[in-house]
């Protein structure tokens, strides 16, 4: 018997994990010193990039019989589980690269949103292009952090929050719109039908 609670924990917990990257973004564009003041926004960040790593892998391996909005999340899960891991582990270290590294991983997702939304369009969904115009701005904070490993780390800290506030955003557009249309247009995965939870 399939189950798909697996498929909604991995809903809910990208909805939560990205509100709480919308909010660590706000922080610390408003605060960008904090990032060198306090050790524990490097430690949340590193705890939030585990959580939303494993939350990945959940969506990854979930009964979702397209796996659309899930489709990239293994690589990109145990890559954000070992950042995050490394963000625990050595916190001062990390706050040293962690423009350019975190840049890299923004920029990527980004990507896969782009290319999520393309194939959005080719199953029917109608909105596929919210998931692309929300990709556009992590796309854009991820590449100049990138290009500038070398600005001060308050310059940093600000780009990272705006990077998280749009990064929160576009997993948020992507998981609503593709997994919800999604098992709204096949009503035979239901229990009613095929014995699904």
């Amino acid at each position: 018997m399939r189950s798909v609670i697996p498929m909604k924990a991995a809903k809910t917990g990208y909805i939560i994990i990205s509100a709480i990257f919308v909010v660590i973004g706000a922080v610390m564009t408003a605060l960008p010193e904090m990032l060198t003041k306090e050790a524990g926004m490097c430690n949340l960040i590193g705890i939030a990039m585990t959580a939303f790593g494993v939350i990945k892998l959940v969506g990854y391996f979930s009964k979702d019989p397209f796996r659309l909005a899930f489709q990239y999340d293994l690589a990109s899960g145990i890559l954000m589980i070992a950042l995050g891991i490394a963000a625990l582990s050595h916190p001062d270290t990390f706050i040293e690269v962690i423009g350019a590294i975190l840049g890299v991983c923004i920029l990527s997702d980004g990507l896969f949103k782009v290319q999520i939304a393309i194939d959005a369009r080719t199953f029917g969904i109608e909105k596929w292009w919210s998931i692309a115009a929300a990709a556009v701005l992590p796309i854009i904070t991820g590449f100049v952090l990138i290009i500038n490993p070398d600005a001060k780390v308050t310059v940093i800290s600000a780009l990272l929050g705006a990077s998280f506030i749009f990064e929160g955003a576009m997993n948020l557009i992507t998981v609503i719109i593709a997994v919800r249309i999604v098992q709204a247009r096949y009503p035979s995965f239901t229990s009613d039908s095929d014995g699904i939870d």
